[in-house]
């Protein structure tokens, strides 16, 4: 609900809209959304790609500092990165309904990668 937008964290159970019906954030209200800083766009964006990937923040900043790194362009860099986890490939190859259940196969053994569990 925070990000307001459907992160696909479930397997399709219900839209966000008919999920949420308010559009409003968790915690207290005010009268109105206050306008967001470039900043809080920057940061919104980076808890929204955190949230989909299933990444916590000093890992994440492992990842950055990785794309940087590497040459081209950082942000290209770290969604290859990202999109190169084993978890995330298992998801992308169907073997789990959502990142979450991709994950745990890997963590439980259940995916041999050339041979090795």
């Amino acid at each position: 609900r925070r990000e307001g937008t459907d992160l696909f964290l479930k397997s399709g159970v219900r839209a966000i809209d008919t999920k949420c019906k308010i559009e409003q954030a968790p915690g207290q209200h005010g009268a109105r959304k206050p306008r967001l800083s470039d900043y809080g766009v920057q940061l919104r964006e980076k808890q929204k790609v955190r949230r989909i990937y299933g990444v916590l923040e000093r890992q994440f900043r492992n990842y950055y500092k990785e794309a940087a790194r590497l040459k081209g362009n950082t942000g290209e860099n770290l969604l290859a990165l990202l999109e190169g986890r084993l978890d995330n490939v298992v998801y992308r190859m169907g073997f789990g309904a959502t990142r979450a259940e991709a994950r745990q196969l890997v963590s439980h053994k259940a995916i041999m990668v050339n041979g090795r569990v």
